[in-house]
């Protein structure tokens, strides 16, 4: 990497960086900190900001704030959230770090207390792992809820302001944790969730109200230790992950963090009524894979129909699986996913899937979640490059059909794309009748830009253009909260 490429990456000179580049490659270029919040109001826009587009984008990240221990790896660095909060055609643009008991420990001792997941485990007491709450960030109600890969303690923000209220005060035993994406169900506002864990029973899942308080909890018994990512939610039930991957037991043993993949593991979807008791959960077993992210899921009469992005396992000459190198991958972020459709018969127990579209890598789905539980035509996926978290573009497809309806890149070499949210038109008279927002980071011109798409055709390119003076740094997870949500019961 040139000097001066890295002086800019690391957003100061380079010789008066907190900390250098020799702990991994997801300190610099694209992914690189940044170290000040900002409010940045009256931006330059290219077109226009549309006046029915009204609500806030939410997107959260890593931003490592001091030297790390070790090795660096995204899920380590201190979540940051970015805002851009849209009323009557102008945007406001916000960051501010989540301030968690870890950041704030950090904040009083001014350098890094913990270590990071390529050097410790979460519940080592010798090398404590930092809970940093960087990975997703959901719309409930009334607020943002900002959680971690690795299921840690959810933080309640406010969504306009990004000031941090609090931890949030629903987690249960036995695990108290809170997976990196729970689900809301905006007709209800119920925010459902699993917990995961290394001792039996392995998985919780639980239920909590508009009001904020757990209403239900269960326990989730697996045949053992397992790393899930996602679920998904219908209107009646919710379909929990266990999936070929799990802890190396012997790194584990010996306080390390390295994933296996079975390839003869089946992976397997349980199907549990919204208020199930445990011995309700039916499973369904599917072809072995791993699931980053579920696009939406819906009912079909006798059928729960789930639309994800399959991570394809790497396949030998000889037709097998390279477990090794798949695991590798997982583990990396390096993401080769295809559209994928399960369904599962809840009359007959037969589970049957297939690939929706085999031709594009695409991940960090989104669409309109307003309808969440509930048939959606329409994904809003990101074009995936082999590189950790290099997003080149933006798709449209349809869920049932798989096909792709549009595209958008700016430049399919250097442009970085943010997953991007579907936000409804005020007064939407189709699905797609709204906008796609996402940020995005040219690492060739060293431009910022906040772009909106019209979603009913997203091929046309950004119908606004907001030019920012800060980078965004190569995040996880956005979410739409339309105005009405905001600082309300969902």
């Amino acid at each position: 990497m040139n000097l001066e490429y890295a002086r800019f990456a690391m957003g100061k000179r380079f010789d008066e960086a907190p900390f250098g580049i020799d702990h991994g490659p997801f300190l610099t270029g694209a992914y690189a900190p940044v170290f000040d919040e900002k409010v940045l109001e009256d931006l330059e826009v290219e077109g226009e900001i549309p006046a029915d587009l009204n609500g806030v984008y939410l997107r959260n990240g890593p931003d490592q704030r001091f030297e790390p221990k070790a090795m660096h790896h995204p899920f380590d660095g201190d979540g940051m959230l970015f805002n851009a909060h849209f009323n009557n055609g102008k945007v406001t643009i916000r960051n501010k770090w989540v301030r968690t008991e870890g950041w704030q420990k950090e904040d009083q001792t001014g350098h890094s207390e913990y270590w990071g997941i390529m050097s410790s485990l979460k519940e080592s007491q010798s090398q404590p792992m930092k809970d940093t709450a960087n990975t997703d960030v959901i719309g409930h109600a009334g607020v943002a809820v900002a959680s971690w890969y690795l299921a840690g303690e959810p933080y309640l923000v406010d969504p306009i302001t990004l000031e941090t209220l609090g931890p949030a005060p629903y987690t249960a035993a036995p695990g108290y944790g809170f997976s990196a994406h729970p689900k809301v169900d905006e007709v209800t506002g119920d925010l459902l969730y699993f917990d995961y864990f290394h001792q039996a029973p392995h998985m919780t899942y639980g239920v909590v109200g508009p009001d904020k308080q757990l209403k239900h909890h269960v326990e989730i018994p697996l045949p053992g230790n397992r790393l899930p990512h996602d679920m998904a939610v219908t209107e009646h039930y919710s379909i929990l992950h266990d999936l070929p991957v799990w802890h190396c037991e012997e790194a584990y043993a010996a306080g390390r963090h390295k994933i296996l993949f079975n390839a003869d593991t089946p992976a397997r979807f349980g199907v549990i009524p919204r208020f199930g008791k445990t011995e309700e959960l039916k499973w369904f077993e599917f072809s072995p894979c791993f699931l980053y992210h579920v696009v939406n899921s819906w009912e079909e009469g006798d059928e729960i129909v789930m639309v994800a992005c399959r991570f394809m396992p790497v396949i030998n000459e000889d037709g097998s699986i390279d477990e090794a190198r798949t695991a590798k991958n997982i583990a990396e972020l390096r993401m080769d996913a295809r559209l994928w459709e399960y369904r599962m018969n809840l009359a007959t127990g037969e589970g049957k899937e297939k690939c929706l579209n085999p031709d594009f890598n695409v991940e960090f789905p989104s669409y309109d979640s307003s309808r969440t539980g509930r048939f959606t035509q329409w994904g809003y996926l990101v074009d995936h490059d082999p590189d950790t978290l290099h997003w080149i573009g933006i798709r449209k497809f349809n869920t049932t059909t798989g096909e792709c309806v549009g595209s958008w890149t700016d430049d399919p070499i250097h442009a970085w794309y943010n997953e991007p949210w579907f936000a409804p038109a005020d007064n939407p008279e189709s699905e797609d009748h709204g906008y796609v927002v996402t940020f995005v980071w040219n690492d060739l011109t060293k431009e910022q830009q906040l772009q909106i798409f019209d979603a009913r055709d997203i091929s046309k390119g950004p119908i606004a253009r907001v030019k920012m003076p800060i980078r965004v740094p190569q995040g996880f997870h956005a979410c739409w909260m339309a105005a009405n949500r905001i600082g309300k019961a969902a």
